[in-house]
């Protein structure tokens, strides 16, 4: 596909923000400021409460040069905000996520010099292929619990879609099919990218390897960006990929 996001990147490599809850510990968050003592460390609900944080740390990363932001919605699904009685707030937290990341991109954007909102979504505390009662969690079920946080992001207006730290290819394989069924809904085609985690075994936590991952989301044509984070980087794996 033909995307500004991605002609950055066949041009050069593409500077993305770092951590955002790293971030959001520097201003030393009481209970309060987290919304209560429920919800502590969970960073998607700070929007919320302080969403002038939110802003400026996506404005401070773009003033030192990043050419993208990640939207702080990592815990954004509705199994993850469950666990913190918000299950129903999941579009909305997505979407006001979505929208200050927007507002701050747009604020740097110029003609020569676009900003990029990347919508981040995370692999949650649920897994498809791994059998442990506390993390097992069917297919179905788990689409159904990223399809609002993905309408959300969408509909708040992010550039790209980033389903991110990956141990599970089932997971990750749900997710993307739910993400491409939201943008057909919604009437978009965005950039969609896939990021995987490997452990010093040299594969996924589920237990597939890096040439398995690869082979596994290169037969969905529609993803765009195929990497690893929070890993070992390819100097430890056997085998890696971008398209």
């Amino acid at each position: 596909m033909s995307h500004p996001f991605l002609d950055l990147l066949d041009r050069r490599v593409a500077i993305l923000d770092g951590a955002m809850g790293t971030s959001i510990h520097r201003y030393d968050p009481a209970d309060a400021d987290w919304g209560g003592k429920d919800f502590m460390n969970l960073c998607d609900v700070v929007a919320l409460t302080h969403p002038e944080w939110i802003r400026d740390i996506h404005r401070g990363f773009l003033a030192v040069g990043c050419d993208a932001v990640e939207t702080n919605t990592f815990n954004g699904s509705r199994l993850v905000l469950g666990e913190f009685g918000l299950a129903d707030r999941c579009y909305e937290l997505s979407r006001l996520n979505a929208r200050l990341a927007r507002e701050v991109a747009d604020e740097f954007t110029t003609p020569d010099r676009p900003r990029f909102v990347i919508g981040s979504v995370g692999p949650g505390t649920k897994q498809p292929s791994i059998l442990d009662p506390s993390i097992a969690c069917d297919f179905n079920t788990l689409y159904d619990a990223y399809k609002p946080h993905l309408r959300g992001l969408i509909e708040g207006g992010v550039d790209v879609v980033l389903i991110e730290t990956c141990f599970d290819v089932l997971q990750s394989k749900c997710v993307v099919i739910c993400a491409l069924d939201a943008m057909r809904e919604l009437g978009v085609r965005l950039p969609l990218m896939v990021q995987v985690t490997i452990l010093d075994n040299g594969a996924m936590l589920a237990g597939s390897d890096m040439a398995t991952a690869i082979t596994t989301l290169e037969a969905f044509s529609e993803i765009d960006v195929i990497g690893m984070n929070c890993a070992l980087g390819p100097a430890t794996c056997s085998v890696t990929s971008s398209s």
